[in-house]
């Protein structure tokens, strides 16, 4: 038997509301015991079940997700549009604060860099090199916003990489500059999350002034052509956070295959659900479930929004 709809949604309060989200970890509990919720769910395809998905659309239409009895009645009251947005989105999460997690690497790597996101949705972290980060009481850079991180087990970086080139690709790239874009950013921020609100209007204002290259396209049949179109004489970086748990299995192993073989660097922060390494050890704390890798080497356990990361000892 496979994955249940009540099985997704109960894996996703403990997992990655827990401790970080009670409301999300509240409502997606109750979710997972709702039978008439779960039946509308059910019928959606299963790239469309996610709890973050749905979550989203209810909030981008205003409905309540606080109180998970107002939650039943909303969505039930109003399925028809709900899953039209469903539908129409992806989970589409652009989070400038995992910059912090990837700037140890960054700013080790020879300089100057090209980097090169894939699932870039809006491009926000293309930008490592303009935000301000405070690593537990040390600041770095005079940028804004500023990006908070808990380091354990490696030594902040000592200075921000020089990025002369900057692209992204995604089957649906998003415009800061766009209401109805920046409005379903907005949605698919946790409620109580009012810092990564604040982070997310003052990252959108730095990419208005200055856009990346972002390219429609495939993360396997579009890769190569956008990778060449870098800079010869920078670092390519090609990265990713919590992208592939979207793309079938298939497919992540086609693109693992092409972005080793490419000219560069691979960072990666994933879920080891949807990039598996052999041997890794237990998470030292309630919500480090990605991993950070570097050329397909398992380096730290992050926290999915960048605010801690573990290097393994």
């Amino acid at each position: 038997m496979g994955v249940t709809a009540a099985d997704t949604y109960r894996t996703f309060a403990t997992r990655e509301a827990g401790g970080v989200s009670p409301v999300y970890e509240r409502l997606a509990l109750a979710v997972s015991g709702d039978a008439k919720l779960l039946a509308l769910i059910e019928r959606l395809p299963p790239a469309k079940r996610q709890p973050n998905l749905l979550f989203g659309v209810v909030r981008l239409l205003g409905g309540p997700v606080e109180d998970p009895a107002a939650f039943h009645a909303y969505v039930l009251a109003n399925w028809p549009a709900i899953e039209v947005e469903i539908q129409r989105r992806a989970t589409q999460t652009n989070e400038a604060g995992r910059c912090a997690v990837l700037l140890p690497l960054l700013a080790a790597l020879p300089q100057p860099l090209a980097l090169l996101e894939v699932g870039a949705s809006a491009g926000l972290c293309l930008y490592p090199d303009r935000y301000a980060y405070r690593y537990d009481r040390q600041l770095l850079g005079d940028g804004r916003p500023v990006l908070d991180c808990t380091l354990t087990g490696a030594l902040p970086p000592s200075r921000l990489p020089t990025v002369v080139w900057r692209a992204g690709l995604d089957l649906n790239p998003l415009d800061v500059t766009d209401v109805d874009d920046l409005a379903w950013l907005d949605a698919l921020i946790w409620p109580e999350h009012a810092h990564r609100r604040a982070r997310l209007r003052a990252a959108a204002q730095l990419v208005a002034a200055d856009p990346p290259l972002l390219v429609r396209g495939d993360l396997v049949d579009d890769l190569p052509a956008v990778a060449a179109l870098a800079p010869p004489e920078a670092t390519l970086v090609v990265f990713h956070t919590t992208v592939l748990y979207q793309v079938p299995q298939r497919r992540r192993t086609a693109f693992v295959e092409l972005v080793r073989g490419l000219p560069g660097t691979w960072i990666a922060v994933e879920s080891p659900r949807a990039l598996p390494y052999e041997g890794l050890p237990e998470p030292p704390g309630a919500g480090l479930n990605t991993v950070l890798a570097l050329d397909g080497k398992p380096l730290a356990w992050a926290q999915a929004h960048g605010q801690a990361a573990a290097w393994f000892g």
